[in-house]
């Protein structure tokens, strides 16, 4: 497949119906690299292929890739510096309030009929969050990737509620254009690290759609101080900046304008997750008369994913004639009960066939899979690879978006020799 076809276009259907027969090869073709038995057993020595091996589909909580800020880091804390930070499951709480601090640029100030606070004792802790998620909770995979950092901290079965029956707890809201949310952060105004989100995007979510929520389990588990509990924000469509750790104030303000510190350091606090391709660490050399098989991650981003594209040449940079080939997608399980937590269903996750407990699409929007090449038994010489994703709009990566701070997506290099 060359780079010209990029441009061709691919409806929905087309692409569900081709990821589903991919996924079907994948798992039915007898020496896929992608079956449950290739995840644990690894190739004999010697008859390929290698070096790449497809990481798990659910990364562990503890491998997650951190970017924590604050000094000392909130899941540092011990003792009774925890218990005062309301960073137990016994003492954590949410205060739910609007902003009413008068502005000349603001004609009325925001307001809630009921807020939930501190002060009074109503603010929201943890059993009531999980009792109210027996009811309204949600369960989906989402891929965290921060904004300006190029390879996906991980990806996660997350389970929560969402942040509109949360709000609708408040009563009537009025005034309200945005929601802004912070986590703690030492009490250091300094070390304050918040976002927010518009009011249509928390509570008019599209059907089907993944809703923003706040999440109090990862992968069947409470969620860690490491990742961000005993309670975080989990905004499925975004960069990991909107998805606040160790949540405890949220505020419904008449501000028209997003609160986000990202935005502070020249990052576009609205863009979302880009459909990108990453590429896998591979030794600097490797040896002559083996078959080399390549391969790395793959987010499916607001735009979904059409393929995934590899080229190998020789460092140079690549001229517009030279052939990008289609690569391999890691298809998706066979049996979820391989994969998910014991107890938890497909059938109960978004983005899954209710009745069949089959995933809707491949990859799961905002969610992340591997794929991989075979480049056969290469001849002596030094060589780079790069791979592309190619989107639903017929986008190859890094295209529409390659400015840096709406999302970093340029095409990775990696070099090697074969000797």
């Amino acid at each position: 497949m060359n780079a010209a076809s990029a441009s061709l276009p691919v409806t929905r259907r087309t692409f569900v119906r081709a990821s589903a027969a991919l996924g079907l090869a994948a798992l039915e073709g007898g020496g896929s690299l992608w079956s449950q038995a290739a995840e644990t057993q690894a190739p004999p020595a010697g008859s390929g292929p290698g070096p790449f091996t497809p990481p798990p589909l659910l990364t562990p909580a503890e491998k997650f890739r951190d970017v924590s800020r604050g000094t000392p880091k909130p899941f540092t804390l011990k003792g009774e510096d925890l218990i005062q930070a309301r960073l137990t499951p016994e003492t954590w709480r949410l205060e739910i309030t609007a902003d009413t601090s008068p502005r000349p640029d603001i004609r009325e100030t925001a307001t809630l009929g009921k807020p939930l606070q501190l002060p009074d004792g109503t603010a929201l802790d943890l059993p009531a969050l999980t009792e109210l998620g027996r009811t309204q909770g949600v369960r989906f995979l989402k891929a965290m990737q921060c904004l300006n950092i190029p390879t996906p901290l991980g990806q996660g079965l997350w389970e929560g509620v969402p942040l509109r029956e949360v709000l609708k707890l408040c009563g009537s809201m009025r005034n309200v254009r945005r929601i802004y949310y912070w986590g703690f952060h030492n009490n250091d105004p300094k070390q304050l690290f918040q976002s927010s989100l518009s009011y249509t995007e928390v509570m008019e979510t599209p059907p089907g759609d993944l809703p923003a929520f706040i999440a109090y389990r990862l992968n069947g588990e409470p969620i860690s101080l490491l990742r961000g509990g005993p309670v975080r924000m989990v905004i499925p469509w975004a960069h990991g900046f909107k998805s606040i750790k160790w949540l405890q104030s949220i505020v419904v303000t008449n501000d028209y304008r997003a609160n986000d510190t990202y935005a502070e350091a020249n990052n576009d606090p609205e863009s979302h997750i880009k459909t990108s391709a990453y590429v896998a660490e591979i030794p600097r050399t490797l040896p002559a008369g083996r078959r080399i098989t390549v391969g790395g991650l793959v987010i499916s981003g607001l735009s979904g994913l059409q393929r995934v594209e590899y080229h190998l040449g020789d460092g140079s940079p690549t001229a517009a004639g030279d052939p990008w080939v289609e690569a391999r997608l890691q298809g998706p399980p066979r049996d979820w009960r391989t994969i998910l937590p014991e107890g938890v269903s497909s059938k109960t996750l978004l983005g899954f066939d209710r009745r069949t407990g089959r995933p809707l699409t491949w990859p799961l929007r905002y969610g992340m899979t591997s794929w991989s090449a075979n480049l056969g038994k290469l001849k002596p010489g030094k060589y780079a690879l790069r791979a592309r994703a190619v989107d639903l709009n017929g986008f190859a990566q890094p295209e529409p978006r390659p400015n840096q701070k709406s999302g970093v997506n340029a095409l990775e290099l990696r070099e090697f020799e074969v000797v």
